[in-house]
């Protein structure tokens, strides 16, 4: 008895250029392919409420094992400053020639937190969410950029703290505290600009997330979080004028000090840097639009591998 063997027949071979012509014809795309840059604004833009959700639904889950609950964040940034008065401040005598300093320094505290907080979930925002990335078909830019909001709620409630401070160290409510909401926004767009850049490379390279914390701490320590730049600048009469430019027109210290401006009467314009309002928008439109861009052009990438 004979058998008859039966051969599947040959899929034909087709080369890249063929494959893509016929993808082509019958409608078919990559999967996950980055988008056009006007349409990946348009699809970010439509899932806004998905980002302030996502970022509030962090902020409410951070403290949720706590007994205290959210009352840690208010506590978390003020026992940091706490510790930085005893340390700078008392033993360090840093205090000396700066008026009203617990004021000085909380506000230094929390505005330089907003933006150390932020890069440091930035950096861990893809590779952190990764089954969530791999689950869902969304814009990727907006799990960076739902840490930084969930950074800025989180500012918004150490700020209230600050408010009661001001008060009880006899700093009155000033018109100039209007100035706030464009600083916060500038800083905003600067913090989403960074973090996007750090999501790009903390997904490629997850232990540049470990590498961070040294980073920022001593990027804080030159922002003139714990004292003045222009205390160190005078102190100093050897230094170089191009150092005490690059120290007033880091962009760190031109946010705190446009907080302490608006916020703290003894703080004078005379303190700010030359066209602090331009630095600041300058270092806000670089970061946020080469950073957006940046993290725009990996988007295929997330969640692979």
């Amino acid at each position: 008895m004979s058998q008859v063997l039966h051969t599947p027949p040959q899929t034909p071979a087709y080369g890249p250029g063929e494959l893509a012509a016929l993808a082509e014809r019958h409608g078919l795309a990559v999967s996950g392919a980055r988008p056009p840059l006007p349409e990946y604004i348009r699809q970010l833009w439509a899932r806004r409420h998905f980002i302030t959700a996502f970022a509030t639904a962090k902020l409410t889950a951070q403290y949720s094992q706590a007994k205290l609950g959210q009352v840690w964040q208010v506590m978390t940034p003020l026992l940091n400053a706490a510790v930085y008065y005893f340390i700078f401040g008392v033993l360090l005598e840093t205090k000396k020639n700066v008026a009203d300093f617990i004021p000085f320094l909380v506000t230094g505290v929390f505005v330089f937190t907003f933006t150390q907080s932020s890069i440091m979930t930035g950096t861990r925002a893809i590779s952190g969410s990764i089954g969530l990335v791999r689950a869902l078909h969304f814009p990727r830019a907006a799990l960076p950029l739902s840490f930084c909001l969930q950074q800025l709620q989180q500012l918004l409630f150490s700020m209230a703290a600050l408010v009661i401070i001001l008060f009880a160290v006899g700093v009155p409510p000033a018109l100039s505290w209007v100035l706030v909401i464009p600083a916060l926004t500038l800083q905003f767009v600067f913090n989403a600009g960074v973090s996007m850049i750090m999501a790009r490379a903390g997904a490629k390279t997850p232990d540049i997330a470990q590498l961070m914390p040294f980073v920022l701490r001593t990027w804080m320590y030159i922002s003139g979080v714990m004292w003045s730049i222009d205390n160190l600048i005078e102190k100093h009469h050897g230094m170089p004028n191009w150092v005490g430019d690059l120290l007033r027109a880091n962009p760190a210290a031109v946010y705190i000090d446009l907080m302490r401006f608006a916020l703290i009467d003894s703080f004078h314009a005379s303190q700010l840097p030359p066209h602090v309002w331009l630095i600041a928008t300058g270092w806000a439109v670089l970061a946020g639009v080469c950073g957006f861009i940046y993290f725009w052009k990996a988007e295929e990438t997330y969640g692979r591998g």
